[in-house]
């Protein structure tokens, strides 16, 4: 049985360990203009089968006019008008995108009680320029950041708060889209402003991710979200859960077979208990 499980719900997607008690980091990862979560719910689970401990959420961008694209209505973190850097200071919805991303994290962190240190921002294109004007202003420090493909959005509005947090860029040498000149001016840019720990790397490819990108990626979450028991989250004791809270974390336990014929909610708590102390 895999370690993680994959639940849709209003599209979003969430990987996240089968035994919720395991969790001890989290990635968000934001997809790019026209997609939705389920672009990268292949990449959610393959980083997840290399960090059993993490928890992945995937949001779904809203769907909205896209200036560029002649107007047409899409999964769209923000209007973009065009990539210049003139037309790229005109993002209408991207403060209600980054108060989405943060709110993601804020609730993780209080239901939880995970540290923001052992969270990341994650996102391609369109997702990754959220990922970056959003981490980077956070009032707390992630552990790190994942552009791929992406660049720095509304840049005059950009007035960076973590100066330490580590950057993993990757973008494609041949994009047509977002050129890599481009890249290379957000780097210039994020660095201008005191950001002292920002990789840059270039792989032969459109735009798009690679297998050998994604090798990279996995290794950078790796060194950044290093396995840390000590970060565990503060999961709510099955006492007080409500029999409908019971079975659904049986349920994304995939413990359903073992809770055939149970009838008392007793029965249902001691199941989610053992599950947590790893008895079943």
């Amino acid at each position: 049985m895999s370690t993680h499980s994959t639940e849709r719900s209003n599209g979003t997607i969430t990987v996240a360990p089968r035994n919720e008690a395991a969790q001890s980091a989290l990635v968000v990862i934001c997809h790019g203009l026209g997609d939705s979560a389920e672009g990268f719910a292949d990449v959610a689970e393959m980083l997840a089968s290399k960090m059993p401990y993490t928890k992945f959420i995937l949001p779904t961008a809203p769907t909205q006019p896209v200036t560029m694209n002649m107007g047409m209505p899409m999964p769209s973190w923000y209007d973009i008008v065009g990539l210049d850097e003139r037309s790229n200071e005109n993002c209408k919805g991207l403060p209600d995108s980054r108060a989405r991303l943060e709110g993601i994290l804020k609730t993780e962190h209080e239901s939880t009680g995970l540290p923001y240190s052992r969270m990341v921002l994650a996102g391609f294109s369109q997702g990754g320029a959220l990922s970056l004007f959003t981490g980077l202003q956070l009032e707390e420090s992630l552990a790190g950041l994942v552009i791929l493909s992406g660049y720095l959005p509304a840049a005059s509005q950009f007035k960076p708060k973590q100066l330490s947090t580590p950057i993993y860029h990757g973008h494609g040498s041949m994009d047509p889209m977002v050129n890599y000149a481009l890249a290379e001016k957000t780097k210039a840019a994020v660095t201008a402003h005191g950001v002292t720990d920002y990789t840059l790397e270039s792989f032969p490819i459109p735009h798009s991710v690679s297998p050998a990108e994604l090798q990279k990626v996995s290794a950078f979450l790796s060194k950044v979200l290093p396995p840390d028991d000590s970060f565990k989250i503060q999961l709510k004791d099955p006492k007080d859960m409500s029999v409908k809270e019971l079975k659904a974390a049986i349920r994304k336990a995939g413990l359903g077979n073992k809770a055939v014929g149970l009838m008392e909610k007793s029965e249902f708590i001691q199941l989610v208990q053992d599950h947590r102390d790893g008895k079943c």
